[in-house]
Parts: structure tokens; sequence; C-alpha cells
């Protein structure tokens, strides 16, 4: 009886599953990452590729592809509630289903998300390496030292991401739009980056350790993290090219070149942390040289792809423009606030931790924002993934796919915060743990308790990072702007200060969550208007 069921069941089975398939693309999502990571070629493919094989009329078209069709369209005729009729609609369904503009998007944007998802996660492990022989090689001053100079890799980081991402966009949009200037975005990014580095060698070479001292270190920070901060800002020049050439490649459609770029100059700087740390004995110096070098390495990687036949970027050079510079930092601001937000968060969390609880709650804070910068991450790979399919639609006028892609990315985003948020929850001592190598019992209570609640505001931040690169994709640069300062620096640093005046630590960590959901109105109120163009 439930053989019988099931069997004339099955092609309302199969029905719903084609209903419901635009709920599938997720599940597609953890594959395609887990594929990137086995090294297993095209794992979607393969998985529906061997479902066909079950099929009883896929083995016979192999053994009479002449007369498969004839035969399969006369038995259903004869017995259309056989179970091999049913079986012979449920593959015409999926082969259909395969072959459909839709499929084919879909693949698309799990590759470049899977891909771009990884290639983050490899970004945010280095600094977690970091974070991690820093804790066995100094102890918690070598954290709270690594903390307060966090933001200036923020800084950095989000100027190279502005002038890259910005310019990338520009580049697909004019390239699509048969524009001639589009040769120069790239040559003229990357002077600008040039140009913007050197005040940061600057205040490297004579400031360091004034500049430790401004973000809030007493004596003891300065002494340990001076050379830190002076050697990886000589290299500032490479950490911004890094970001533009990435941003450049995973737009001119080569997001593997791109992700493995990221992968081995993170692979790189956690070796030889290690290296240069214990064996070699240079303690903070050499965990930032390790992590000074590691651009160079994402740079060269890049290369591979500038140099090809199939790259349509090239270095063609013009003269800095102040206007041009301006022009695509404009579509880029949002990708600057992404990660400036970050070390703005560092700083003002730093300024009122010192006064609540001192070092201790610097250090446990760093365990927390250290984290967070994973999940921070994997959600940029979701936002950095899903943006050159947006532009390249928009730049098109393809709106129906703009939308269809912007949906998958949201769709993705709720999905990866539920998995973060629960995952938090329970392993948040075991998280602590590897920050902790002298098992100092106050920084753990604090850590643990500051990981769950602080990532709760992941739920929103999700849609926000993926809804605001979302908005600079389609050239909303005011909605953009707008949802990107309300999240980097005005509602974080209201909540901040008000929830810390009245719950102390516990307000610290609820800042986070606060400001991220008002933040969110704005951004689903910009994607709105994105909708109804």
């Amino acid at each position: 009886m439930i053989l019988f069921l099931f069997f004339n069941l099955s092609p309302l089975i199969f029905a719903l599953l084609t209903y419901f398939r635009d709920f599938s693309y997720f599940y597609y999502i953890i594959f395609a990452f887990f594929r990137q990571l086995s090294g297993l070629e095209n794992l979607l493919l393969v998985f529906c590729e061997s479902i066909q094989f079950l099929f009883f009329l896929h083995i016979l078209r192999f053994i009479c592809a002449k007369y498969v069709l004839k035969i399969s369209f006369t038995f259903c005729a004869y017995f259309p509630h056989s179970f091999p009729c049913h079986l012979f609609y449920a593959h015409t369904i999926i082969r259909g289903y395969l072959m459909t503009k839709e499929f084919f998007m879909r693949k698309q944007f799990i590759k470049y998300v899977s891909q771009n998802m990884l290639g983050m996660l490899g970004m945010s492990l280095y600094i977690l390496a970091d974070t991690y022989f820093i804790s066995r090689a100094v102890g918690p001053n070598g954290i709270a030292a690594l903390n307060l100079v966090l933001p200036l890799y923020n800084l950095i980081f989000a100027i190279g991401a502005m002038i890259g991402i910005g310019s990338a966009i520009r580049f697909v949009v004019e390239r699509n739009k048969k524009n001639p200037d589009a040769a120069g975005y790239f040559f003229h990014a990357l002077a600008w980056a040039g140009i913007i580095s050197i005040l940061f060698i600057m205040v490297g070479i004579f400031l360091p350790d004034k500049l430790v001292a401004l973000l809030g270190g007493d004596a003891t920070i300065v002494a340990t993290g001076t050379s830190y901060t002076r050697i990886f800002m000589l290299f500032t020049p490479f950490f911004m090219w890094n970001h533009i050439c990435n941003a450049f490649v995973r737009n001119d459609g080569n997001p593997s070149i791109a992700m493995a770029a990221t992968l081995f100059s993170s692979l790189f700087n956690i070796v030889f942390d290690y290296i240069l740390m214990f064996p070699m004995g240079l303690s903070m110096a050499g965990a930032a040289l390790a992590t000074a070098i590691s651009p160079i390495i994402g740079i060269l990687i890049c290369c591979i792809h500038l140099c090809s036949k199939k790259c349509t970027v090239s270095l063609h050079p013009i003269i800095p423009s102040i206007r041009k510079l301006v022009y695509s930092c404009q579509v880029g601001v949002s990708a600057f606030v992404g990660e400036i937000s970050s070390g703005v968060i560092t700083v003002v969390f730093n300024m009122i931790i010192l006064s609540l609880i001192g070092n201790i709650g610097v250090a446990a804070y760093g365990v927390v924002a250290n984290t967070s910068l994973v999940a921070i991450a994997l959600f940029n790979g979701i936002a950095q993934g899903s943006q050159p399919l947006i532009s390249k639609s928009y730049g098109t006028g393809q709106k129906k796919e703009v939308h269809e892609i912007l949906r998958m990315a949201l769709m993705t985003s709720l999905f990866l915060s539920t998995i973060l948020i629960a995952f938090i929850y329970l392993c948040a001592p075991q998280v602590t743990a590897v920050f902790n190598g002298e098992h100092n019992a106050t920084l753990a209570a604090y850590a643990e308790k500051g990981l769950r609640l602080y990532f709760l505001g992941f739920f929103f931040a999700g849609i926000n990072i993926v809804g605001t690169a979302a908005l600079s994709a389609v050239e909303s640069v005011k909605c953009a702007f707008a949802a990107s300062i309300m999240r980097g620096f005005v509602a974080i640093i209201f909540f901040a200060f008000l929830l810390s005046s009245f719950f102390g630590m516990t307000g610290v960590w609820l800042a986070f969550p606060a400001a991220e959901f008002v933040t969110m109105l704005l951004t689903l109120s910009g994607l709105h208007q994105i909708r109804r163009r």
C-alpha cells in the first residue's frame, strides 16, 4: 500500500519540488561552498546528473537512443499511472529546468557567491591567526594592543575597498555601455591608492607610538604595539592594491582567481605568523611582517588573470583626476563604510570598555570583534559575489535578473545568519577558549556573554551588507550612502553610549544589534525602491 501511494503520488511530489525550487538555492550554496573546500568539480551538476542516472529511461537512452522517446511516449500513453511513466515525467521536469536561463543564472550566482565567501573567509582568518598566535606569544596585552590598532587595518582596507570596488563597478557598467573611458579605471584606481598611501607611510615611520597612545593604549600597550603598527603601515599601498586587483579580477568574470589570491595570501600569513613569531622569536614584529607581506602574494596571483588573454582589464595610463576618483567612490562608499564601520565600532567600544572595566574588557572585546570578522567576511562574500552579477544585469537593462539575484542574495544572508547565531549560542565557551591561552576566568565570562549578545545583530547586518552592495551596484548612490552612514557611524555610536550608560557591558554588547536593526529599516526602504523601478 505504501509503495502504491508513493508511486502514484510521485508526480505531485515532483510538482511541489518544482514549485518550491526558489527556496532551494541556499542548499546549493552550501554544496558549492564545500565544493570549493574539497576541490570537487561542479558538485551541483554532478549531483543532478547522478539523480538522472537513477531514472529508468535515462539508462534506456544509452541502450537504444534512437527509439527511446517513441517507446517512452507509447508506454506512457497505455500506462499513464505506471512508475516508469512517473520517472519519465520527473526526468523531463528536471532536465527541462537544467536547460533554462533561470538555472544558468543561479549556477552563476552559486559560483560567484561560494567562491567569494571562501575568499573573504580566508581574508578574515589571517586576522584570527594573528589574534591566536599573539595570545599564545604575548598574552592579553598583545590582544589588547592588536585590538587597539585594528581600526587602522579597517581604515586602510576601507579606502582600498572603496576605490577598488567603486572603480570596478564603474568599469563594468561603462564597458557594457561601450564607453571608451572604461579602459582607464584600473590604472586610475592604482594611482590614487599609491598617492593616498603616502600619508599612512609617513605616520608609520615617525608617529606609530603616538598613534597607539591616541587610540587608547597605556604605556604597556604602546610598548607592545608600536613595532606592529610601524611595520604594517609601511606596507599600506600593497594592502590597497591587493583590494583593487581583487575587485577588478572578480568583476572581469574570474572569481576563481580572486578567491585563490585571497586564500593563498591568507595561508602565507598564517604559516609565516607561526614561523616568525615562534621559531624566529620576533613576537609582535613577526606577526606584523607576515601580515604585511601577504597582500603581495595576493597581487601576484591576481596577475595570472590580468596577464591572460581572457582579461579585458587594461593598464591604460591616465592622469589622476579628483573628479573621476569621486565618481568612482560614489558607488564604492558603501564598501568603505562597511569596512570602516568595524574600525569605528572598535574605537568607540574600546573607549567605553576602558572606562567601565579596563584592559581585560578590551581583551574580551578583542575576542568578540575578531570572531565577528569571520561573520562579516561571509556576508561580504555574498555581497561581493552578487554585486558583479547585479552590475552586469543592470548595465544590460535586465531588471528581472537584478531583482532575482537580489532576492537570492538576501535569502542566502538570512539562512547564513541563522546558522551563525545558533553556532555562537551553543559554542561560545569553545570559541573563547581558543583565544584565552592563559585561561583567564574574567576574560572568558565577559567574552562568552558578549559573543551571544553581539552576534544577534548579524540577523540584521546580513541584510544591510548585502542590501547596500546591491544599491551601489544599481547606482542608487544616495540610498547606499545613507544606509552605510547610519550603520557605520550614527546608529552604532548613539546606541553604544546610550545603552552602556544604562546597562554597562550588557549595553555595549547590545549596541550592535540595535544599530543594525535601525539601519535595516532604511536599507529595506532603498531596496523597495529598486523593486519599483
